[in-house]
């Protein structure tokens, strides 16, 4: 980026839009590259607070009368020497007539000279009168190299001991993710918590990240205490999973693996969608974020979504490898294609910005999403490509069924000889696994309310008072699975049982 940034400059470019919150590194990257620039450029910065500094000067030494954006730039224009021009956070006004026609009459003054306006903000908001005109680069958050050299500043400023190479490995890559400021701060509260800074002061940092993902305010950072153990059936989605558990690794790398992109569950609600795509979070060893698209739209202002939905990616790139979990795909994304006259066309654009996204990302994030509507679905997120693999989550067999009785009873009893779990599995035949545990905690507040252990009688009872999913909505369910007989890969290992169509 910061070539790619010297290169605009060098080029002339005359309206660069650098997205970022790090304003101080960011300062110093475009000090660096104006003092080796042919010829030399002084460098400006713009607030609304102080008006136009020079860099580096105090900030009572100011050019007067140049705290509004129009006045910044017209002094901004009239200037002949070479520099660069920083204006911060300039996004609340830019949509202003005034100021966008300064900044249009900024870049045709600009023609032959070596002078650049830099828009430094951390919200991205270009107006279409500007689109044409203007080149947006993302700042990058530090590297592995800058973050060495904030730790190693830390620990001798500190007088830590020295750190093995296994161990500042570790320390660095749990701060991958973070700003400059941020790794700063969780290295001192390291210090402060133990009194030292080992390896074992990991899990601070990455108590940092959470932290990151909480701020962020779209995305949730979920941890499971189950285990995939904890899913009953679902044999050939397992293995799937389990198979690629070492799927981020260096050696998966070096072995010539591609990373996956990611998975699509299909399937009856209540089938365990969900909870499998919790579940391989602890299988893998990964951060789980769960991408809430309700709080990605946000119509205070043009383009304010669009936003949310980059940053949030973005955030989820930046703690890497991670699963972000997209639960109910078919709501988030219904109707994308014709909502431009509801909405102005910010689902569209939504939409499109995601699935651009999934095609091109490059960083190990791993794309899990669950639907059960798959008419409500965009065609284009079902083509080959987007997902390593669509399953399909049918309603449970005899034997997994017996396998969900076997799970749940065991989290509440210890012995659970007394149960008739192949009479059981019977009685649930159409049942959904959600609904499984549901009878059961119905049996147990039957019994519990009589003051005594519930019973087999208990749960045949229960069960016989509650109308199935598959029966209340017969039709959506057969349609999914005729879609999904030759659409999707069947989770269960039974393809015979996966594919009856009776209740």
């Amino acid at each position: 980026m910061k070539e790619e940034l010297n290169i605009l400059i060098q080029a002339q470019y005359p309206l660069i839009y650098l997205v970022t919150s790090e304003e101080e590194r960011a300062e110093l990257s475009i000090s660096a590259i104006a003092q080796s620039s042919k010829p030399q450029r002084r460098v400006y910065v713009w607030t609304v607070t102080h008006g136009i500094v020079e860099y580096g000067q105090p900030r009572n030494v100011t050019q007067h009368n140049t705290v509004s954006p129009e006045a910044a730039i017209e002094w901004i224009i009239r200037q002949k020497e070479p520099a660069i021009f920083i204006l911060k956070d300039l996004h609340p006004f830019i949509d202003a007539p005034a100021t966008t026609r300064s900044l249009r009459d900024a870049i045709a003054s600009f023609k032959g000279t070596n002078k650049n306006i830099i828009l430094m903000s951390p919200m991205q908001q270009v107006p279409i009168e500007l689109e044409k005109e203007v080149v947006v680069l993302d700042f990058q958050l530090p590297d592995m190299g800058e973050l060495n050299k904030v730790l190693t500043y830390h620990i001798d400023q500190n007088r830590g001991r020295r750190l093995t190479t296994e161990a500042r490995e570790k320390l660095l890559r749990a701060a991958l993710g973070l700003t400059k400021d941020e790794a700063e701060k969780v290295y001192r509260k390291a210090q402060v918590t133990t009194g030292r800074l080992t390896e074992d002061e990991v899990n601070i940092v990455l108590s940092e990240k959470k932290q990151l993902i909480r701020r962020n305010g779209i995305l949730e950072y979920i941890e499971e205490d189950e285990t995939i153990e904890a899913v009953g059936g679902l044999e050939e989605l397992k293995k799937w999973l389990t198979q690629r558990s070492n799927a981020f690794t260096e050696r998966a790398r070096e072995y010539g693996l591609p990373q996956p992109k990611g998975m699509l569950i299909l399937g009856v609600p209540g089938c365990g969608k969900s909870l499998i795509a919790k579940t391989t979070s602890r299988l893998w060893g990964l951060p789980l974020l769960r991408l809430d698209m309700g709080r990605v739209y946000d119509g205070s202002m043009v383009g304010r979504s669009e936003a949310n939905l980059r940053n949030a990616l973005k955030t989820a790139e930046s703690i890497s490898p991670a699963i972000l979990f997209i639960d109910e795909l078919d709501k988030s994304f219904a109707g994308s294609s014709g909502s431009g006259d509801s909405d102005g066309g910010t689902s569209s654009r939504i939409f499109g910005s995601f699935l651009t996204w999934m095609q091109e990302k490059k960083s190990p994030v791993f794309v899990m999403a669950t639907a059960n509507r798959v008419e409500r679905l965009p065609g284009e997120f079902l083509r080959k490509g987007r997902f390593d693999e669509i399953f399909f989550v049918d309603l449970p067999t005899p034997e997994e069924r017996q396998d969900i009785y076997r799970i749940h009873l065991t989290k509440r009893r210890t012995d659970i000889s007394r149960f008739d779990l192949p009479q059981l599995a019977k009685m649930s035949d159409g049942f959904s696994g959600a609904e499984i545990e549901q009878a059961l905690v119905a049996a147990m507040y039957e019994a519990f309310a009589q003051d005594r252990e519930f019973t087999q009688l208990d749960i045949i009872a229960a069960l016989k008072a509650t109308l199935p999913l598959s029966r209340t909505m017969q039709e959506q369910v057969t349609a999914l699975r005729d879609w999904a007989r030759q659409r999707a890969r069947p989770a269960a290992s039974s393809v015979a049982e996966y594919q009856r169509m009776e209740f």
